[in-house]
């Protein structure tokens, strides 16, 4: 977990496909011409910014209008503080085989302080399926090994892409990657610029 200034001169693109997309985990439409994708952790303070605050502003900018592909990719953190992250992703990413993703992507981060300190991960996830048959089939889908696989590859593919901390965004334009390790919403205007700047060439 760290956010600085968009970063954006110091980075420079690469040249990569980008990797599998769960398309239960994205918004907008595939064809776009630039896909992002946001490597996050449910226990970060400042993705939870980021999916409250500032993903609004991406939708409304760039998603609606069709420019932008936004692809959600878990970065589970380990270390004092995310002893429930892998918990909390491998729950999101069972929750996307069930249609699910947004109802409990989203109560994972508004209720951040609490189940990350008590470890209630599963009360968290109840909340936002207040279906029993939506419960019993997401529990169902935990016991599928892919998702925490799914969980573990796009993991490995943020390390692979050079993510370090969460949240981080990587725009794919024209088979260029570029990384981009944070946005404030006071930096947004700077963000938006670089993203227009990007898909006018």
């Amino acid at each position: 977990m760290k956010l600085v200034g968009m970063a954006l001169v110091a980075l420079l693109p690469c040249v990569a496909a980008t990797p599998e997309i769960n398309k239960s985990k994205a918004l907008g439409t595939p064809n776009a011409p630039l896909t992002m994708e946001i490597f996050s952790d449910y226990t970060c303070p400042h993705c939870r910014v980021l999916h409250e605050e500032i993903l609004p502003m991406f939708m409304k900018d760039f998603v609606v209008p069709g420019k932008m592909y936004v692809v959600m990719r878990e970065f589970p953190l380990t270390g004092p503080g995310h002893q429930y992250s892998r918990e909390a992703a491998t729950y999101a990413v069972a929750a996307a085989r069930i249609g699910k993703y947004e109802e409990v992507a989203g109560a994972l981060f508004k209720n951040q302080a609490t189940w990350a300190i008590n470890g209630k991960v599963w009360d968290t996830v109840a909340s936002a399926l207040p279906n029993p048959a939506d419960q019993k089939n997401l529990r169902d889908k935990m016991k599928d090994p892919g998702v925490a696989s799914e969980v573990q590859r796009e993991l490995d593919e943020g390390m692979a892409a050079g993510v370090t901390s969460t949240p981080t965004m990587i725009v794919t334009h024209k088979g260029r990657r570029y990384p981009l390790n944070g946005i404030e919403t006071s930096n947004y205007d700077l963000f938006k610029h670089f993203i227009e700047d990007l898909a006018s060439r």
